[in-house]
């Protein structure tokens, strides 16, 4: 039998909390025997929703009392250290006391990343953890790098986001030799800002990563490239805007089919393609954003996750842990500097 992945699933955190979260887990352990998910948060709520689900094994999913709550809108700084006994904090310290090997949340942004550096820690070497989630493309997803942790970054930090993103994408992913482009407003590489212009060719001389050079916004969806590196202001507009529009397109193309009695004939004939289409485009088929270069795993969903992002970042857990990923980023990440 395999190893058992212990996964913490944050059950107070997020929109749709406890019912989503709690859903999730227990879908995960009915479809894979190598998991077991801990959940934190207030046991007797936890322990009402799971009685929904009589047929689950039981042994595979436990329960770790948190009486508190940490709230989106709470300063993210003041509520780690005040609330002690909150889901994200008690589940946090598992993976730091190594009880449990990854922690995934729906909660409070800003609450699990403080909390990921701050009680996790960061791998040595690491400047910066950035957060990074897998964004759907043409010809199958990119890792965004960083969407939403470092808001004012160095060119230093871009060079380790672009060396992780290659890591999980060719282990996790497992795109092998993974195409790593820096976000800019032109192709040609005397354009940018300041920052991207004194990373560009950081990047180039960088070794051990296929720098392929800038990408501008328009081609990410096209999949021009696999690792897309930023600072969090504009990996975050990126990420938003993308989600945004494939929301508008989506109930955009749905009313046009049934516009009339000819479209809707139509629809049908055409919609168990474009449902399987669609399905690529849908952002919880590939998990959280993990939170890359901790000493554990720390993966964050969205706030509005239901049952089948939590379920597939539970299943990101599993790979991650299964790859060694936080062992060779730290490994990639202090390897002496080559001499010329």
């Amino acid at each position: 039998m395999a190893e058992l992945v212990k996964v913490v699933v944050d059950a107070m955190g997020g929109d749709n909390a406890p019912v989503e979260p709690i859903k999730g887990a227990v879908e995960a352990v009915k479809e894979r025997t190598d998991i077991q998910v801990i959940l934190t948060g207030r046991q007797q709520v936890i322990e009402k929703e799971l009685a929904k689900y009589p047929d689950y094994p039981k042994d595979r999913i436990r329960i770790v009392d948190a009486s508190e709550v940490i709230e989106t809108a709470e300063p993210p700084v003041y509520a780690i250290r005040k609330k002690k006994d909150s889901s994200i904090v008690v589940g946090l310290n598992m993976v730091k006391k190594q009880e449990a090997d990854a922690f995934v949340s729906s909660g409070s942004t800003g609450a699990v990343l403080v909390g990921g550096q701050v009680i996790v820690g960061r791998s040595k070497g690491v400047e910066r953890p950035p957060l990074a989630p897998l964004i759907p493309t043409k010809d199958g997803v990119a890792l965004l790098i960083d969407c939403g942790a470092n808001v004012d970054a160095r060119p230093s930090h871009l060079v380790q986001f672009a060396k992780m993103g290659s890591i999980y994408m060719e282990h996790v992913v497992g795109v092998k030799n993974p195409r790593v482009a820096i976000v800019n407003n032109g192709a040609e590489e005397e354009k940018g800002n300041a920052l991207v212009k004194e990373t560009f060719p950081l990047l180039k001389e960088c070794q051990g990563i296929n720098f392929i050079g800038s990408i501008e916004a328009r081609d990410i969806p096209a999949g021009y490239a696999d690792v897309i590196v930023c600072e969090a202001f504009v990996g975050n507009v990126i990420l938003k805007l993308y989600e945004g529009v494939g929301a508008t397109l989506i109930k955009k193309i749905k009313e046009g089919m049934m516009s009339s009695l000819r479209s809707k004939i139509g629809a049908l004939l055409v919609k168990p393609a474009l449902k399987e289409t669609l399905k690529t485009f849908d952002a919880s088929e590939h998990g959280g954003a993990p939170l890359l270069g901790l000493k554990g795993l720390v993966v964050k969903t969205h706030g509005s996750a239901v049952a089948v992002e939590i379920k597939n970042a539970i299943y990101q857990c599993v790979q991650f842990k299964q790859q060694k990923i936080n062992e060779k980023i730290a490994e990639r990440l202090n390897e002496p500097a080559k001499q010329e």
